[in-house]
């Protein structure tokens, strides 16, 4: 019989550098002040639903692992970090902002923008690097958790590989989605197929002010 393995995905709650939209890559920048508030409300809303999971995996920098501490401490998990959950190495970009970024690193940034697939971003990683990383993760998380519920945090490039993988989206194409902080996003595998279930689901973020 078929077992049907869930992933629900989390990007890290808010940070500075969210907010001044600027690349943080594998910077370590820690969770702002609206970023921890995200973090406390998905772990209360996750535990007032009663959701249950059997492993909670993070990225090692900081922003995912602080957004996955009150998810531990509310369902009560070990928090498994993973490097392989990094975000995507931007090189030259890291700590640019988007608006910045052409004038800056020209070369660096015409291959982000246009999503070539091939160029490291001047010291970084290409997509083909990041995306293969990421996608050896996935899969070894799903054999390793066959039948499982897994809850994952990480970033929104590895979230949007992962969408990627499960769609059959090329990675040179332009993301389709949004990918919020501290949003839920469910993907499930049967042993052959990915299939994405839901996407962006943000209602938990305001769970508690419909009980006001």
């Amino acid at each position: 019989m078929t077992q049907l393995t869930r992933f629900c995905l989390v990007r890290h709650g808010e940070t500075a550098w969210n907010a001044e939209r600027r690349l943080q890559g594998q910077t370590d920048i820690p969770l702002n002040s609206q970023g921890e508030e995200q973090a406390a409300s998905l772990a209360a809303a996750l535990q007032r639903r009663g959701q249950h999971f059997d492993a909670l995996y993070s990225s090692d920098l900081s922003r995912a692992h602080h957004t996955a501490q009150p998810l531990a401490a509310a369902l009560a998990l070990h928090i498994t970090l993973l490097p392989d959950l990094r975000e995507r190495h931007f090189g030259a970009l890291q700590g640019v902002s988007l608006h910045e970024g052409a004038e800056q690193q020209p070369q660096a940034w015409q291959a982000y923008s246009s999503r070539n697939v091939e160029h490291d971003l001047d010291g970084g990683e290409s997509l083909l690097q990041f995306a293969q990383r990421v996608r050896h993760a996935l899969e070894r998380l799903a054999a390793d958790h066959a039948g499982d519920t897994v809850l994952l945090v990480s970033h929104g490039g590895v979230l949007d590989v992962m969408y990627r993988i499960a769609c059959g989206q090329p990675l040179h194409e332009q993301r389709r989605v949004p990918i919020p902080n501290a949003a839920l996003n469910w993907l499930s595998f049967d042993g052959c197929q990915w299939r994405v279930d839901s996407w962006a689901d943000e209602s938990h973020l305001t769970d508690s002010l419909d009980e006001l």
